[in-house]
């Protein structure tokens, strides 16, 4: 048995006029259960209900672009989950819808709480779908689009899979609207950067585009997931995919080596730092060392900047070679000095307690290696 997470976009549940294609719906929820049937567990990230929100209601006054998303997520998720509802109920499957927001992975216990609830239903066989809770989640609190969700829910999950159905085959090697333009097939363990082959556009109707893909498919991958980029409108794709069928069009990226859950969570943390500190060169070096496995200890750290408390999430950072530092320094200087992004973690102790430790050793220390991550 594996665990699949798929994600489905709005493009491929919706027609061209806005309206929900409940064939298209149909038609993968049957594929869904199929593989049920063969004992996979599946988590859906569905996409859609702006989508279909906006064709059932037409606002009697005009309205801001995040008074309309709120209004329509809130009409056509109801709409959208209540198709999904009956769709199963035909297969004897039931159905359980979740709602979350960015914030809900930047506290560990939010996250935990999400991740117990998935694990009840899947063990009880309820297939979750999912997707972003748009009424209240506006601007900065707002996932990149369904994909940055879904890569999210797959570490989490710690799934063996995590399949992205969009309106196009794959991540093509040029501008997909070129006849010269090919759908790169594999992805080799270890590719960070796609962007050079990669044209930058947006969904019709979704938030995303394939370049915002293939950054959270290398993360995901690289987490030990394989991620598969492909074209949901093709009919059986979910079942060739997973068949691994011979001639699917399709781009696999093969998966690194495993990580903890603890560590997945920091990976797609950054977004929820509270402060940050610098470390000198020496404790840099020792962090950078892939050889070994070291915590940051209070001696390395030359400066605390912010206010957080203990457990909260900090980032790692050092001066380039040339810059020099304060020691404790909490407002900075007139001209911002270089920094260099090492990583972040879970800090064991608060800002103000931190400062007193600077440099000093026989001290816990400030980010043990189980909840540190170097990028």
């Amino acid at each position: 048995m594996s665990r699949i997470v798929v994600k489905i976009g709005s493009n491929v549940i919706t027609r061209k006029d806005g309206t929900l294609d409940v064939t298209r719906i149909s038609a993968l929820v049957d594929q869904v259960a199929e593989l049920r049937r063969r004992g996979h567990q599946i988590i859906l990230v569905s996409s859609g209900a702006v989508a279909a929100g906006r064709n059932e209601i037409r606002p009697e006054h005009r309205l801001d672009t995040v008074s309309q998303r709120q209004l329509y997520s809130a009409v056509g998720q109801a709409k959208l989950i209540n198709r999904y509802y009956e769709l199963f109920r035909d297969h004897g499957l039931v159905c359980g819808q979740i709602l979350t927001t960015k914030e809900g992975f930047g506290s560990r216990t939010h996250y935990l709480n999400q991740k117990h609830c998935m694990e009840v239903m899947l063990s009880e066989g309820v297939i979750p779908v999912i997707n972003e809770n748009d009424t209240i989640s506006v601007t900065e609190l707002m996932f990149t689009d369904n994909d940055e969700l879904s890569g999210l829910v797959a570490a989490m999950m710690d799934a063996d899979l995590l399949v992205i159905l969009s309106n196009i085959d794959g991540i093509y090697n040029g501008d997909p609207s070129l006849p010269e333009s090919k759908v790169i097939r594999e992805v080799l363990p270890g590719a960070v950067d796609l962007s050079s082959v990669v044209v930058a556009g947006k969904s019709t109707f979704g938030r995303g585009g394939m370049l915002t893909k293939s950054r959270i498919a290398l993360k995901v991958a690289s987490e030990g997931i394989e991620v598969v980029i492909a074209n949901g409108k093709r009919d059986d794709i979910l079942l060739h995919l997973v068949d691994n069928i011979d001639g699917v069009i399709c781009t696999r990226i093969l998966p690194g080596e495993r990580v903890s859950g603890v560590k997945k969570w920091l990976a797609h943390s950054h977004d929820f730092v509270k402060g940050r500190v610098v470390v000198n060169a020496g404790a840099a070096e020792s962090l950078l060392d892939e050889t070994r496995a070291v915590s940051l200890l209070p001696v390395g750290i030359e400066a605390v900047e912010g206010d957080f408390e203990k457990g909260d999430l900090i980032e790692i950072v050092t001066l380039r070679p040339s810059e020099t530092l304060n020691p404790g320094n909490t407002a900075g200087t007139s001209t911002e000095p270089e920094l260099k992004a090492l990583g972040l973690g879970c800090c064991d102790y608060s800002s103000t307690e931190l400062r007193t430790l600077l440099g000093k050793k026989g001290h816990r220390p400030a980010i043990h290696y189980d909840y540190l991550v170097i990028f």
